[in-house]
């Protein structure tokens, strides 16, 4: 419609000058407000439906939130921490030794465990009073504090192709692959990569 014809009314002598045309189907201008209303109604609409599908893809393929349940990982990771973790890095990286991982627990699929990488395919590995040797040579633990650090050993493995030793840094309380051995590969899905909350915890996983 052209504004410029919406905002000059006619006059009565204009009304008169044609007895044939019909006014009966002249259309009338929507109020202003009315479109503005709709128009802001469509984009927000448009936005809330983008952002869902938005979500939904970064979650499929992207980023999952998960809960950390259980001390196994103190002091990176406290219990009922919630988390990130990238689902898509592993397809274009390696696993690499001392990443913090989110795979299936061997011995029942349908539970979730996460746990750092300490082993990597290939290396011999054993543990002796709980200093770790990979290769024959003791390996450095810094994410591992003095007070969560016990004495156990394991005889040594050359841990397998497209498997992993995984443990926990909490070392005297963490069930890993001391007691179930290397995970495969196929079981990982996902490295921990940021905390969000509590907010005290917030922070990139290292």
């Amino acid at each position: 419609m052209d504004r410029n014809m919406a905002s000059s009314p006619e006059t009565p002598a204009d009304l008169n000058s044609d007895p044939s045309r019909d006014f009966s189907r002249e259309s009338r201008p929507v109020p202003r407000s009315s479109r503005g209303g709709t128009s802001t109604l469509g984009l927000w609409v448009r936005d809330l439906v983008f952002s869902a599908l938005a979500s939904i893809l970064i979650i499929t393929f992207l980023y999952q939130p998960v809960r950390v349940e259980g001390t196994s990982m103190l002091p990176q990771l406290e219990d009922r921490d919630r988390l990130f973790i990238n689902k898509f890095v592993y397809h274009i990286k390696a696993i690499n030794r001392g990443d913090i991982v989110v795979f299936r627990y061997p011995w029942d699929e349908e539970k979730s465990y996460i746990k750092r990488v300490v082993g990597l395919p290939g290396d011999r590995f054993h543990i002796i009073q709980g200093q770790v040797y990979i290769n024959g040579q003791p390996i450095n633990e810094p994410y591992v504090p003095a007070e969560y650090r016990d004495d156990r050993s394991y005889a040594e493995i050359t841990i397998p192709p497209d498997h992993y030793f995984m443990m926990g840094d909490h070392r005297s309380v963490s069930q890993d692959s001391r007691i179930f051995g290397p995970v495969a590969r196929e079981l990982v899905y996902g490295k921990a990569v940021f905390v969000y909350w509590p907010h005290k915890d917030a922070g990139v996983v290292r």
